[in-house]
């Protein structure tokens, strides 16, 4: 079988889609990839996975996104798949509107998140709204992320069958590793009993970055590890005032985007994701596989991952103190660090190993195909 696996940016192909490309290979498919271009394709392409250029924009412009329909469409009808499995909100709308087009016999959609649920003005949750109820009704296979969002799929009549997949990671790449620990904190010379906390995201204002930097101010017995950058693509308010604003000093370290986010995580002490809006982090689970206490958010997705007062704890979002109430509370406890870490250790390998994810996922898409 020819399968696509469509999405918006590199990044999500790079670090989302390729165990699917990888375990739909070693199944005997013939696996592509759609994206726009970018420079996290080239290990992908190294492993010989081809990787098609879409000139895909994560904007509402309507002459961006008629360029990128047109351009799917084309490349649909040429390579003549059998089966389109696309992502994200824009791409995840328009790819399969482009797959109706090119006559693709199978659509299948993950939805990573509902922007109608993110906080936005009325308009823009209306028209997401009308554009996953739409693109719903032409879906054969809808999966997603997180169960709320399967349910609110049956609620609004967005699809037939929802099914709530999840989301995995390799417990194999991520795990505790002392190894790791003491390499990564001689590197930053960060003493061996210093309390770490640490965010794995992009640089983007709903991920809860200023929050954080806020609550860390009252949590002075610790410091704060940034991993991530912010992508070419992204919208929205440009932090870079909050971070030169901080009052943190040498306790906040910025480490940009690293290819050794496992190494890093195993190195820190608190893994915190204080968003206003998400899917089903794949951060929190990396950090949960880790043996990391979780601060999250009380909002759909975390709220499937962490257990409070077993696994991490869940705060209101937009919400400071409560943030750095959770944080100060593991930092002063060791015991309590190491009592969370494990039992969120646990949970993950049940719950959000990669490779049931993944071999779940494809056992639908062959079953749908045939």
């Amino acid at each position: 079988m020819k399968i696509l696996e469509l999405t918006n940016t590199d990044f999500a192909m790079r670090h989302f889609l390729a165990p699917l490309l990888r375990e739909g290979r070693a199944r005997g498919h013939e696996m592509v990839g759609a994206t726009a271009e970018g420079p996290l394709l080239a290990p992908l392409r190294a492993e010989g996975f081809r990787i098609l250029p879409l000139p895909l924009a994560r904007s509402a412009s309507p002459s961006a996104q008629a360029r990128g329909l047109a351009a799917m469409i084309r490349m649909m009808r040429a390579e003549r798949f059998d089966l389109v499995h696309a992502h994200m909100p824009l791409s995840g709308f328009f790819g399969r509107l482009a797959a109706r087009a090119a006559g693709i016999p199978r659509l299948a959609y993950t939805c990573h998140g509902y922007l109608f649920n993110q906080p936005s003005p009325w308009p823009r949750r209306a028209a997401s709204f009308a554009m996953e109820w739409t693109a719903g009704q032409i879906t054969d296979l809808y999966l997603t992320v997180s169960e709320e969002e399967a349910q609110d799929a049956r609620r609004l009549h967005i699809a037939r069958r929802p099914i709530a997949i999840g989301n995995g990671r390799d417990p194999a790449v991520f795990h505790p590793n002392p190894e790791a620990r003491a390499r990564i904190r001689a590197a930053l010379s960060v003493p061996k009993d210093r309390v770490v906390v640490v965010i794995v995201s992009r640089l983007v204002r709903h991920k809860g970055h200023p929050e954080l930097l806020a609550a860390m101010e009252q949590v002075p017995d610790a410091e704060l590890w940034v991993v991530g950058d912010r992508l070419g693509s992204d919208h929205g308010e440009d932090l870079e005032g909050y971070f030169r604003g901080s009052l943190l000093g040498p306790r906040l370290r910025r480490l940009g985007y690293r290819e050794d986010t496992a190494d890093v995580l195993a190195a820190a002490d608190i893994f915190a994701l204080p968003s206003h809006f998400e899917g089903l982090p794949m951060s929190v689970i990396e950090a949960m596989l880790t043996g990391l206490p979780v601060v999250a958010t009380d909002i759909r997705g975390p709220r499937e991952q962490v257990m409070p007062g077993e696994t991490g704890f869940l705060v209101p979002p937009r919400s400071v103190p409560p943030l750095a109430e959770a944080l100060g509370r593991l930092v002063g406890n060791a015991d309590l660090r190491a009592r969370m870490g494990a039992a969120g250790l646990a949970y993950a390998r049940a719950h959000f190993d990669e490779a049931k994810i993944i071999g779940r996922t494809l056992d639908l898409l062959e079953e749908m195909a045939a």
